[in-house]
């Protein structure tokens, strides 16, 4: 995590995660590094709290592993999304943008309270 990165909001790294995954089987540093990426280094997410949560998402079923030589000859686990965590990340994208959106709104709120 960078000085400038903020941290990740209690409750969204999973859906972060399975958006990483959405795209393509990946192992952890391999979401790590899309996510990092993707946020422009904005977001700060801690190594051990990443693999706490491609566990947890595992055991929920919505992540299989299969352990895989990586793109350097290293055996790396390779996480894909399951149908049940498509499911879940499209429940979850749907609820935080109503969420995220109502926050914007009332911080960027013009109007006194009555």
């Amino acid at each position: 995590m960078t000085d400038a990165a903020v941290p990740v909001l209690k409750g969204t790294l999973d859906v972060l995660v399975l958006k990483a995954l959405s795209w393509q089987p990946m192992h952890g540093f391999g979401v790590a590094s899309w996510l990092e990426r993707n946020s422009g280094g904005a977001l700060g997410i801690e190594d051990s709290a990443l693999y706490q949560a491609l566990q947890r998402l595992e055991e929920r079923g919505m992540l299989e592993a299969e352990w895989r030589l990586s793109e350097n000859n290293r055996r790396a686990r390779y996480y894909t999304l399951t149908a049940s965590g498509r499911r879940q990340l499209r429940a979850q994208t749907t609820s935080w943008l109503r969420y995220a959106g109502a926050v914007t709104q009332i911080l960027q709120a013009t109007t006194r309270p009555a």
